[in-house]
C-alpha cells in the first residue's frame, strides 16, 4: 500500500475494469456533420431554487471547441421549453447556473452549445436510467423548516505543492500535469474555492478542510497553503483544518528545519497544530470537532488514546449539543469496502467502532465529514446512530469542488458545487481522464450523495453575525 492509493493488485483490477468500460457503457455523444460534440453533461448541483449544469464541447477528433452555452427548461408536468440561461462568451468548459426555481418541483431541461444538445459522457454514473442526465429531468430539493442559521463549506484534499495528479503507484496510470505557463493546479483550485465562498450566491460563513492540505508537508508547502488560507480569513474563526495523511510528519533532510516529532519532523504542526490533538470550536451553539486521524508513514487512519479520551470528555459533558465532526479518514465499514484502496485506507476498524459508540451516547452529533477517498459518497453507519457519514470530493482535481452545508432551524441541506473560475473549470475538465477515464465513475457520486436534505432539530443555534 502506498501513502496515496491502492496496492498493485487493486491497480491491476482498476486497469482491467477500464479496459472493459467501452463494452459496458451504453450510447455516446454523436457529432453533427461539420459541427461539434457536446458531451460530459452533469447536473452537479441541485438546491431548492437553483441547479448547476456543466458540459464540454469538442470537435469530432476530441479537441476542445470554444462556443456558446444555453439551457432550456420547463416544468416536467407541461409547458414549452424556454431559454433560462445564455452565455455567448466562448468556452469549451461550460458552467450554467439556473436560478429562480420552485422548491420540490420536477423540471425538464436541455443544455445546448452551437445548437447541439449536450449528452452525458460514457459514464455509468450519469447514464443510469434514473439519473437526471439520462432522463433530462431533475427535482429541486425541499429545504428544512425554519430560518437559515449559517452556511459552512466542507472541503478536503488540496494537495498544495503537488505537480502530477492521478498517480497511484510507480508512475501509473498516466497522471495529469498543468499546462506550461499556468499557475500550479493546487493553487488554482484552492483560489477557485476561496473566491467562490465569498460570493453572495454562495455566502459561506466558514470553511472546513478535512485534511491533505499539502502534497507532502514540506516547509514550503505548509507555508504556501497557510498563507493562501490566511489571506482569505482567520484560522479558528473563518476556517478550520484537520490533518491528513499527506500532512503527517516526515523524515529526511528536506524536513530537518522543522520541529522534531519522535524520529520525524513535523512541518505541518508548526502552523496548524500538534499531531493527534483534537480541535474543538464553538460557532453560535454549534460544536465543531476536528479529529487528527493520521498515522506515521502509512495511508490508513487511527486515533490515539489521549485524543479519544479528550473526545469522550467533551461529548459526555454536553451530549446533546449540535455537533459536527470532521477528519481526513472515513469511518464506516461501507467506506472501507467500497473505496478502491480497501479497508486499510480508512479509519482502523477498532477505532471506528469506538468512535461510533461514542456518537451513540452523544445524540447531538449529526454529521461526520471526511475526505481521503476524493469522492462524493454517503455511507451507512455500522451502529444505529443518527449521524450522516459524508465523504466530499477533492478540491484539487475533478470534480474539483466543495459541499455547502446550509443549517436551518429544522435541519440542514448539503449541496456539492464545482469551483467555477475559468482556470479551475479547465483543470477539472482535464482531470476527468484520470485513472484511464474511470475518475467520474468513482468520484462524482450519485445525485443523492451530492445533494440532499436532512431533518434535524437545530433550533438552538444562533445565526452567524
Amino acid at each position: 500500500m502506498t501513502c496515496c492509493g491502492p496496492n498493485r493488485r487493486r491497480l491491476l483490477g482498476l486497469l482491467g475494469a477500464a479496459a472493459l468500460l467501452p463494452l459496458a457503457r451504453p450510447g455516446s455523444a454523436v457529432a453533427q456533420p461539420g459541427s461539434i460534440v457536446a458531451t460530459d453533461l452533469e447536473v452537479v448541483t441541485i438546491t431548492e431554487r437553483s441547479a448547476v449544469l456543466t458540459w464540454t464541447t469538442v470537435s469530432a477528433s476530441g479537441d476542445p471547441v470554444e462556443t456558446d452555452s444555453e439551457v432550456w427548461l420547463r416544468p416536467a408536468d407541461g409547458g414549452v421549453l424556454r431559454q433560462v440561461f445564455g452565455e455567448s462568451g466562448p468556452t469549451a468548459c461550460h458552467y450554467a447556473e439556473i436560478t429562480g426555481l420552485e422548491p420540490g418541483r420536477d423540471y425538464r431541461f436541455e443544455a445546448r452549445s452551437a445548437g447541439v444538445t449536450a449528452a452525458p459522457a460514457l459514464n455509468l454514473v450519469t447514464r443510469l436510467p434514473n439519473s437526471p442526465e439520462a432522463r433530462g429531468e431533475f427535482s429541486t430539493l425541499v429545504p428544512p423548516p425554519g430560518r437559515l442559521i449559517r452556511t459552512i463549506a466542507l472541503s478536503n484534499d488540496v494537495h498544495y505543492g503537488e505537480e502530477v495528479s492521478g498517480l497511484i503507484a510507480a508512475g501509473l496510470p498516466p497522471g495529469a500535469r498543468q499546462d506550461p505557463g499556468l499557475p500550479p493546479y493546487p493553487e488554482v483550485m484552492l483560489a477557485g474555492l476561496l473566491d467562490d465562498l465569498h460570493r453572495p450566491d454562495r455566502g459561506a460563513d466558514h470553511l472546513l478542510i478535512a485534511g491533505d492540505l499539502t502534497a507532502e508537508a514540506t516547509p514550503e508547502q505548509v507555508r504556501g497553503v497557510h498563507a493562501q488560507l490566511s489571506a482569505w480569513g482567520a484560522n479558528g474563526r473563518d476556517w478550520f483544518a484537520a490533518r491528513g495523511n499527506h500532512d503527517r510528519p516526515h523524515t529526511g533532510s528536506d524536513y530537518a528545519s522543522c520541529s522534531p516529532y519522535l524520529d520525524h519532523f513535523d512541518c505541518y504542526g508548526e502552523l496548524f497544530g500538534p499531531r493527534q490533538e483534537l480541535g474543538s470550536y464553538e460557532l453560535g451553539g454549534l460544536r465543531l470537532l476536528a479529529l487528527d486521524t493520521t498515522e506515521l508513514d502509512t495511508s490508513g487512519g487511527a486515533i490515539d488514546r489521549p485524543q479519544f479520551d479528550r473526545l469522550r470528555e467533551l461529548l459526555r459533558a454536553d451530549p446533546d449539543r449540535p455537533t459536527l465532526v470532521f477528519s481526513h479518514h472515513p469511518v464506516t465499514a461501507e467506506s472501507g469496502w467500497s473505496n478502491i484502496a480497501g479497508p486499510g485506507f480508512v479509519l482502523a476498524a477498532g477505532d471506528a467502532a469506538e468512535l461510533q459508540a461514542l456518537y451513540r451516547s452523544a445524540p447531538g452529533v449529526f454529521l461526520h465529514h471526511s475526505g481521503h477517498t476524493h469522492r462524493n459518497r454517503r455511507t451507512r453507519p455500522d451502529l444505529p446512530v443518527a449521524v450522516e457519514f459524508l465523504e466530499v470530493a477533492a478540491v484539487k482535481e475533478y470534480p474539483g469542488g466543495y459541499t455547502l452545508l446550509r443549517l436551518y432551524e429544522g435541519g440542514y441541506m448539503a449541496t456539492f458545487y464545482k469551483t467555477r473560475s475559468a482556470l479551475s473549470r479547465r483543470w477539472s475538465t482535464r482531470t476527468r481522464s484520470e485513472y484511464l477515464g474511470l475518475q467520474p465513475e468513482y468520484t462524482l457520486g450519485t445525485t443523492a450523495d451530492r445533494n440532499h436534505t436532512v431533518l434535524r432539530d437545530l433550533s438552538g443555534l444562533t445565526p452567524a453575525s
